[in-house]
């Protein structure tokens, strides 16, 4: 499955923006290798990584019949990224963590918060250009509070899922957990997400509508672009 090199697509987008998007998978891939090549957990890094395995497939599918914009394409590979260089050292032990608690005088290793605060950040980018290319919501308000509710579930579900992975594993499942004895681990993660997708709200809307403008621009038998167009 390979994305078009030559603009016969729904989208025809420039060759060199396909050519970053390949470059960028197979840096991502090659970043895969390496964070799975000696990871501290193994099945730490199985987990946190995952969620990679099963973007990058997706993102190949769509490419032809619903390019992301490159905002949103940079947010996905970035918080990939963080999830590999977590699932590598696993999140309590990422030297970057160390190096900001140092900063900042903090008790605990950070990193993790980062990891949560990018789980808020892409899920909510993500559901904002699906929700404003499908129509799916009118008005800025709603679509707002609608986006935030999406990364708050998604947040909640990911907390489900670390709850039952310790269930299910028992003590050992404490390198994926990452509290580091906090006892309010849980609820500051859901509030670091939510941190993420207002920070997406406020900073990245407008660059993010542009983006979108364009591809619509780029193929005008779009439902939304038509629908504009009559208005």
């Amino acid at each position: 499955m390979n994305l078009p090199l030559k603009n016969d697509s729904p989208y025809p987008l420039q060759a060199p923006r396909t050519k970053a998007l390949l470059l960028a998978c197979v840096g991502l891939l090659v970043l895969l290798l390496i964070s799975g090549w000696q990871p501290y957990d193994r099945a730490t890094w199985a987990l946190e990584i995952f969620p990679v395995v099963i973007a990058l497939p997706i993102l190949f599918a769509s490419y032809r019949h619903f390019p992301l914009s490159s905002l949103l394409y940079i947010g996905i590979f970035a918080h990939a990224a963080v999830l590999m260089l977590g699932g590598a050292y696993t999140y309590a032990r990422v030297p970057l963590g160390f190096e900001i608690a140092e900063l900042l005088g903090l008790t605990r290793n950070p990193y993790d918060k980062i990891g949560h605060f990018f789980q808020g950040l892409v899920p909510a980018l993500v559901a904002r250009e699906i929700l404003i290319r499908g129509e799916y919501v009118r008005g800025k308000k709603m679509l707002a509070f609608i986006v935030i509710c999406i990364v708050l579930a998604i947040s909640a579900t990911y907390e489900f899922i670390e709850w039952g992975v310790a269930l299910a594993i028992g003590q050992g499942a404490d390198e994926f957990l990452g509290t580091q004895g906090d006892p309010w681990d849980t609820q500051s993660d859901m509030f670091f997400a939510l941190i993420g997708a207002v920070s997406a709200l406020l900073v990245f809307a407008r660059l993010q509508d542009k983006q979108i403008e364009r591809l619509e621009k780029a193929n005008p038998s779009s439902a939304a672009a038509t629908k504009r167009d009559k208005a």
